[in-house]
């Protein structure tokens, strides 16, 4: 069982396996269109796509953040429409060294099913091994999936202010340091970051081929994180939800044990100005 990651030359040898389920996650927050039609260009032989907003979220509200978490039941009949079952194995990709498609490893993994690794390097490091590629939408084997969201994965606003500063939610954020610092915000409306927050960037993950460190690697990234706070006490944020996953990840390769994720994260938080920002100077 690949629980975590998968190589490209791991993922072809099994690309004939009955209980294989593969999802191309490809996404453009600027473009959102543009994943879905890279999709139907080209992807892995027998891949269903993903599409963030639509099958991975639920509608904005005016409460909410930029990618609410999904209807759990909406999901789990997606999931099932695609024919995924207990004993799947599900490998999940996108172009962007996993920040996308972690959304989707996370999910599954909170609705329990671990059977799920991420396509290190992704799109990019299958083209690069000239493993095969189609247009060809794959048919669907419905089946009865069932599961149910754990919801201690998910930390809400309300617990946040409710343990903000305290030993027992320590909030990391994956957002680049400009942003974090308030420096600039190309998405969101409002600069800044949650006051005690720590910053880790999630480019941090990968080395300079789009790949993940490695265990040794990742512990020299969270070191100082990791003495003073266990993954236990660690919540992960972003601007909504989405990229932080890939932290989440990365934490659990190095320590295995997966932290918590602030769903609503930055673009939730500042939907109430009576809610605290810090800003760096």
């Amino acid at each position: 069982m690949y629980d975590l990651l998968i190589s490209a030359r791991q993922l072809c040898d099994r690309l004939e396996d009955n209980n294989l389920l593969v999802f191309d996650c490809r996404f453009d927050l600027a473009e959102p269109q543009k994943g879905e039609q890279a999709y139907h260009q080209a992807h892995i032989p027998g891949a269903f796509y993903a599409h963030l907003d639509r099958n991975l979220s639920s509608p904005i509200t005016a409460d909410s953040g930029r990618h609410p978490m999904p209807d759990s039941q909406l999901l789990i009949g997606w999931l099932a429409s695609c024919g995924l079952q207990a004993d799947s194995q599900v490998v999940v990709y996108d172009d962007t060294g996993g920040a996308m498609a972690a959304r989707l490893w996370w999910l599954l993994k909170c609705l329990g099913h671990e059977a799920v690794a991420l396509l290190d390097g992704g799109w990019p490091a299958w083209l690069e091994g000239g493993y095969a590629v189609n247009a060809e939408l794959p048919e669907a084997q419905t089946s009865t999936f069932h599961a149910r969201l754990d919801p201690h994965c998910v930390v809400s606003t309300e617990q946040i202010l409710r343990h903000l500063n305290t030993p027992s939610c320590v909030i990391v954020d994956v957002r680049a340091a400009a942003r974090f610092r308030g420096e600039q915000e190309p998405i969101d409306p409002v600069a800044g970051h949650i006051p005690g927050a720590w910053n880790i960037p999630l480019t941090e993950n990968l080395d300079e081929h789009g790949h993940f460190k490695s265990k040794q690697e990742l512990a020299l990234v969270y070191e100082k994180l990791m003495q003073q706070h266990p993954p236990a006490q660690q919540v992960y944020m972003c601007g909504s939800g989405v990229t932080a996953c890939h932290s989440v990840l990365a934490m659990e390769i190095l320590s295995g044990q997966r932290p918590r994720v602030y769903a609503g994260s930055w673009s939730e938080w500042i939907r109430d100005d009576r809610r605290p920002i810090a800003r760096e100077q």
